[in-house]
C-alpha cells in the first residue's frame, strides 16, 4: 500500500518507466511498419504515452516529492514488453509487430494496475485511473488489429 512519501514515490517513477517504455516502443514500431495508417495510431499512442508521463512528472513536482530520474535505473520487468519488439522489426512483418506492441501494453497494465492496488492519494489516484483507462483501450485495439491481421494472412 502506498502511503508513504517514498512508497508513492517508487509506485509513481514505475509509472513513468513504463510510459517512457511504452513511448519508446510505439515510436519504434511505427517506424518498422509500412501500413501509413497503422504508423500513424502507433505514433498517436507514443504521444499518448509521452504525455502519461509528463502528467505524472508534474504531479510528483507539484506534491513537493521528489523521484530518481525515471529510466535511469529501469527493471528487467518493467523493460520486458518492448524487448522483443527489435528483433521482430527485422522483417517488418506488422502481426509480429502488433503482437510484441501488445505484449508491451501487457507489462502498462500490469503496472497500472498495482498503483491502482496502492491506493495513492489524490491526484496521482485520479491520474492513474485515467491512464489506466486508456492504456486498456490501447491494449484491445492492438489486440483487436493484431488480430485482424491474422484473419488477412
Amino acid at each position: 500500500m502506498a502511503s508513504s512519501s517514498e512508497q508513492i514515490c517508487q509506485t509513481v517513477k514505475e509509472l513513468i518507466e513504463v510510459c517512457r517504455d511504452g513511448q519508446e516502443g510505439f515510436q519504434t514500431a511505427a517506424e518498422a511498419v509500412g501500413d501509413p495508417a497503422l504508423r500513424a495510431e502507433f505514433l498517436q499512442y507514443s504521444e499518448q504515452r509521452r504525455q502519461f508521463a509528463t502528467d505524472l512528472e508534474s504531479a510528483i513536482a507539484a506534491s513537493g516529492r521528489k523521484v530518481d530520474e525515471p529510466g535511469t535505473s529501469l527493471s528487467g520487468t518493467l523493460h520486458r514488453g518492448w524487448i522483443n519488439l527489435r528483433q521482430s522489426l527485422a522483417g517488418n512483418d506488422e502481426k509480429a509487430v502488433l503482437s510484441e506492441c501488445e505484449r508491451g501494453e501487457d507489462t502498462a497494465i500490469e503496472t497500472y494496475r498495482k498503483a491502482r492496488q496502492a491506493r495513492l492519494p489524490n491526484p496521482f489516484r485520479e491520474i492513474v485511473e485515467s491512464e489506466y483507462a486508456d492504456v486498456q483501450r490501447v491494449h484491445d485495439r492492438v489486440r483487436s488489429l493484431r488480430d485482424q491481421w491474422k484473419v488477412a494472412d
